[in-house]
């Protein structure tokens, strides 16, 4: 993976919302790199995605108005 995710940091999502990465684990069968994050929003849920979707780019054909080029960026 080419990018580094930093836990306890919060992320842009490409559509505008807010969340909040705990942490970075691997699966415990696959050993697949798995996020965690939890959305700052109501109501708070909770998301695992695997890190390579997570750091992934943003499909400019599906969502040519997107205004990041990933689909979570650090947020400053």
């Amino acid at each position: 993976m080419e990018r580094d995710i930093i836990p306890m940091r919060p992320y842009r999502h490409f559509k505008g919302r807010l969340y909040y990465v705990h942490s970075v684990g691997k699966h415990s069968e696959t050993e697949e790199v798995m996020v965690t994050y939890q959305a700052l929003y109501p109501p708070y849920d909770f998301y695992i995605r695997p890190l390579e979707m997570f750091a992934s780019k943003v499909d400019l054909n599906k969502y040519p108005d997107a205004k990041q080029e990933y689909r979570f960026e650090l947020y400053k």
